[in-house]
């Protein structure tokens, strides 16, 4: 018998942490047939004051470790000497490079501007806007005074980025569209244009169309989504660039976020899902926040321990995928894809789903 596969849950705040209980119960090994070993860690906003972020990098080491982590979103207090975002620390010490969300249609949802073929968004995970230096000179509130910021981004960085968004491209038979504001700057942004060069070269059978931020973004909604894409980015235009695709099929809670990090050959090493969302407080306890894309996070954690190849992962993360897109296709749909059914339905409904695919699959003797 092999061994369980060991996974890191990172526990969260408010609606985050009511989702993040709806996948563990997609995960339970009744429903997927998989032995699981689910180590716990509590990352609320509460305890992770408590211990001075000292339970973020007890996680983090425990998912260098387990290889695999599916995180609750948590709340980033405002104040400058408080306990921050634990998603830095995480990104940071795993040694995240990407962040791949992929927009995707949502059967029974009719997207935005005639958009049907998937975009997934391939961000830095670090560098760039995020964790720069900032500071402001001159009397505070005066006319003359000047705030300034030291933004940074590697080439180590860039080069993964672009090699995985070419990778992820050929997987999915997709585009490589898009790019940083290459012309504008290009000594910074110019790096990773470099590096996307730089992988059309070692990819020649991928198709790839390098075109200026602000080009995408208008491009995204006028129709050059006329086939599958992949859209690498700096960190920050990543992160809008999410905010704008992932509505455009229906809703911000429609798909999973998957943060990576590679070894030499660009193979996965750690894998932490979540949902792109934040805390939701004003849902807290009303039993109606949509778990989609917590439920899809748990597929693409077993899809990456597929590719690990740990037995049973490949067939459990199809049968999650599925029976999540199966269950609104079948009008079962949470209020803000103009449902009625509640964050507990829709899961039972996943579940059941799961172990009827998980069952016949294995009577017709399936992987």
């Amino acid at each position: 018998m092999s061994e369980p596969l060991k996974i890191t849950i990172l526990e969260g705040d408010e609606t985050g942490q009511e989702l993040l209980d709806q996948a563990v119960r997609v995960l339970d090994p009744e429903v997927t047939g998989l032995a699981l070993e689910l180590e716990h860690f509590d990352l609320s906003l509460a305890n992770r004051r408590a211990t001075q972020n000292g339970v973020v990098h007890e996680a983090a080491i425990a998912m260098r470790k387990s290889g695999f982590g599916i995180k609750a979103a948590t709340i980033t207090p405002e104040g400058a000497d408080d306990v921050g975002s634990p998603n830095r620390i995480l990104r940071e010490e795993v040694d995240g490079k990407v962040i791949i969300r992929t927009g995707r249609r949502i059967p029974g949802v009719t997207p935005i501007a005639g958009v049907h073929y998937p975009i997934s968004i391939v961000r830095m995970a670090i560098e760039d806007a995020y964790g720069a230096k900032q500071w402001r000179e001159g009397d505070a509130g005066a006319a003359d005074e000047v705030a300034y910021r030291t933004e940074h981004v590697t080439r180590s960085t860039c080069r993964a980025v672009s090699e995985y968004a070419f990778r992820a491209a050929r997987a999915m038979q997709a585009r490589v569209y898009g790019g940083p504001k290459w012309t504008v700057s290009p000594i910074y942004e110019g790096m990773l244009k470099e590096e996307m060069d730089a992988a059309a070269l070692r990819h020649a059978d991928v198709a790839y169309e390098p075109v200026l931020i602000d080009a995408t973004y208008a491009g995204l909604v006028s129709g050059a989504a006329d086939q599958p894409l992949v859209v690498p980015a700096l960190n920050r235009d990543g992160d809008c660039l999410s905010d704008l695709v992932l509505p455009m099929f229906g809703s911000i809670a429609g798909a999973e976020s998957v943060l990576l990090s590679f070894d030499d050959q660009y193979q996965t090493k750690v894998a932490m899902v979540e949902a792109p969302h934040g805390t939701a407080p004003a849902l807290r306890g009303k039993d109606v926040a949509n778990p989609m894309a917590m439920l899809l996070a748990t597929g693409a954690v077993l899809r990456h321990a597929a590719e690990r190849d740990h037995p049973g992962a490949e067939r459990a993360s199809r049968a999650i995928y599925e029976s999540v897109l199966e269950a609104t296709a079948t009008g079962v749909k949470t209020p803000d894809l103009g449902g009625h059914a509640g964050t507990t339905e829709f899961t039972d409904a996943v579940i059941d789903r799961v172990r009827t695919k998980i069952e016949v699959w294995s009577t017709l003797g399936s992987n």
